[in-house]
This record gives C-alpha cells, sequence and structure tokens, in this order.
C-alpha cells in the first residue's frame, strides 16, 4: 500500500482547520458548541506531535503550538475548562501541555499542566480508589476514563512530582482488571458502577451490559501509553501494568475479523445483523499492539497483527473523493446514561444504533498514531 496518501489526508485536516473550529471535531460542529478545552482535539495534538518527532517538520509544531496557544490563556486559565466538573475527558489534551511546555518555554503551559493537576488531587474517588468519570457519574468508571486521567497523571508523576503516587496509578488500572475484564471472553465491560445504582448496572457486579469496542481502545491504548511514561527505574510498576497489558492484547486477537482484519463495534457479537466493523477502535488497539510489541511489552508477532488491523482500516475506510482523502467508519459517541438518557443502556443495540460518520478525531486522532507506529516498522 502507498501510505503517503496518509500524509495528504494529514496534511488536508491541518490546512482546513482553525483553533475555532477543527475539521475533525465533528461533535462539536453538530451540537453548535462553542469552542472549548476537549478530549477530542487532544487525541489530534498528541498524534501530531508524535509526527512531529518523527519527521523533524516544523510545520506540525507550529500547528499544535498555534492551536493550544488560543486556548491557553496567560495565567494558565484555560478556555471552557471548568474544575468543578471533575469530567476525566478534560485531562487527556493536558498531555500535550508537557510537551508545548519544553518545546516553547511558555510559562503559560506549566501553569495549565498545574490547574490540570489539582483536578488530579480533588477527583471525587470510589470505594475502591478509583476516580469517578464525572461528576454527574457518580461512582463510575469507565473505560474512556483511564485513557483520559491516568497518561497525564502518570507525566506528572515522571516529569514533576518524582513518581511519588506511582502506586495509585497502578492500583486504579488493577481495579479495573480485577472488576471489569470477563476473564473467559477476555474482554473488558464499559462501565462499572461501584454503589451499583445506575439503571444501566448490574446489581450484583455494577458492570454495564455488554463490550464497546472503542472503550476497550481506550484503555488498551492508556496502558500502553502510561507504562511508557513511568520512569526507568519503577521497575516493579511497570511489571505489573506490563502483565495486565499482555493478558489484554493476547485475549484481544481472536476478535479480529479474518477477512476485514478489523473489529467490530460490538467485538464479541461477529456477524450479528446491525454490528459493523469500526475505525477508532480497531485504531487504538492496531496502535497499541504496534507500540506494545515495540518496546517489548508483548510478543514482536502483534508488530505485524497490529499493522494487519491498521492495513484493514486503510482498505475499507479510507476513500479519495474528487482528491479529497476521508477516514470513515467511525462511531461518534457513545455512552452510559445518565438516568436522563435511558437509551444510553450498554445494550449491543444501543451501541450499534449510534451515528457513524467520517474524519471525526476519535477515529483520525488514533489512525494518525497508528500511523506512526507503523512508519517506525
Amino acid at each position: 500500500m502507498d501510505y503517503s496518501i496518509i500524509d495528504r489526508y494529514i496534511d488536508r485536516l491541518i490546512e482546513d482547520t482553525t483553533p475555532d473550529a477543527p475539521i475533525w471535531n465533528i461533535e462539536n460542529i453538530k451540537q453548535g458548541k462553542k469552542p472549548a478545552w476537549n478530549y477530542i482535539d487532544g487525541c489530534m495534538m498528541t498524534s501530531l506531535y508524535t509526527i512531529y518527532k518523527q519527521t523533524g517538520l516544523k510545520k506540525y509544531l507550529d500547528f499544535i503550538d498555534k492551536f493550544v496557544d488560543y486556548y491557553v490563556f496567560e495565567d494558565g486559565t484555560i478556555r471552557g475548562y471548568e474544575l468543578e466538573t471533575y469530567n476525566l475527558d478534560n485531562l487527556n489534551e493536558g498531555r500535550i501541555l508537557f510537551d508545548l511546555y519544553r518545546e516553547t518555554g511558555k510559562e503559560k503551559y506549566n501553569k495549565a499542566i498545574e490547574l490540570l493537576h489539582k483536578q488530579i488531587v480533588e477527583q471525587p474517588r470510589t470505594g475502591a480508589g478509583n476516580f469517578w468519570h464525572k461528576q454527574i457519574y457518580p461512582n463510575q468508571v469507565w473505560l474512556d476514563g483511564l485513557y483520559m486521567a491516568q497518561v497525564f497523571y502518570t507525566r506528572y508523576e515522571t516529569e514533576v512530582n518524582g513518581g511519588k503516587n506511582y502506586a495509585d496509578i497502578v492500583k486504579q488500572f488493577k481495579a479495573v482488571y480485577d472488576n471489569m475484564y470477563d476473564k473467559e471472553k477476555k474482554l473488558y465491560y464499559h462501565g462499572w458502577d461501584w454503589s451499583k445504582t445506575a439503571f444501566w448496572a448490574d446489581k450484583k457486579t455494577g458492570l454495564s451490559k455488554s463490550f464497546w469496542l472503542r472503550s476497550v481502545g481506550w484503555y488498551t491504548v492508556g496502558l500502553v501509553d502510561a507504562i511508557s511514561y513511568f520512569s526507568d527505574d519503577a521497575k516493579e510498576y511497570k511489571a505489573e501494568l506490563v502483565k495486565i497489558f499482555k493478558d489484554t492484547i493476547e485475549g484481544l486477537e481472536q476478535y479480529i475479523d479474518p477477512v476485514g482484519h478489523m473489529f467490530y463495534q460490538v467485538p464479541d457479537q461477529m456477524g450479528r445483523e446491525g454490528n459493523y466493523l469500526e475505525t477508532s477502535g480497531s485504531a487504538m488497539i492496531s496502535y497499541a499492539m504496534m507500540k506494545g510489541a515495540r518496546l517489548g511489552f508483548v510478543d514482536k508477532k502483534f508488530a505485524k497483527v497490529g499493522k494487519q488491523v491498521f492495513d484493514g482500516i486503510c482498505n475499507r475506510y479510507l476513500t479519495d473523493t474528487d482528491g479529497k482523502l476521508n477516514l470513515g467508519g467511525i462511531c461518534l459517541m457513545a455512552g452510559l446514561g445518565p438516568e436522563s438518557n435511558r437509551r444510553r443502556d450498554g445494550s449491543f443495540e444501543y451501541y450499534i444504533s449510534e451515528p457513524v460518520v467520517e474524519n471525526d478525531a476519535k477515529g483520525t486522532g488514533p489512525f494518525v498514531m497508528a500511523y506512526t507506529e507503523v512508519k517506525q516498522l
């Protein structure tokens, strides 16, 4: 395959974007929201910075700095960020601040890091010690949140705090593995309500009804990225997480479609009517497989397996229309509840009912991240 077309696709995303109207934030565009700090933009910033580090092309760094500069004010406050919502999603974009502070020396980026870390310190927790996903979802742990919060948390501990809270990070991942992982199916449930009171939660386990691909992808990427940011002397902590990561990746291999070489929106329901091969979760797991193999966390064969998944995405969903490249097959959004939205009940029927779109950063960000791993192969 000619991967140079992906470079063209990335250039198109950049050229058609301004900080207040990013082309990839389909969710915000559809809902007519004002520009605000969010995890979707964070996915793109992280992936573009990886491309910059690989290529050395300053256009990527300049774009990231211009984009994030719009959202971070001189005193370190952040456009649209409200600490009191205790929304883990809002920590994801904080990852790029460490890189931008190092690259540019702008003190406002450092101040913004400290503001976001204040949320880590104050975030409400379940009785098991895990962060609540959001203030509006009390006692709930969603797989998504492990990616959103723990990678930023790990970077802060390594780069600022001397690793003093590594044990807390490991404990939160381990609680998810112990409580949300189905050891027979080798898949993680999307949500866990520690209080067992949410309408979607099983009254005995607190778990949601079924498995959602992108949530498994978030968790898998959260694991591999967090492990990679632990300091070299934190061998015991890393070993605990590597074991969980290894089990996770090895368990996922069985769910790859043998023809399309991708994963299904509901991964254990291959071939069920309405189910479909989904881009964002497939890209995340592809990235995690290749990165994990490169760093020695899993068997080297997963570099090839991950690349096959990436190629499956390209073959099925990367299209050229009148000279414009588009990436399709992306589930726009999915969640659990709240009480006022009982349609979001964690069922198979719910997950396949959400819109499927093109070029949303929840798909394009991980796709570009996976591409950076392909380039290293």
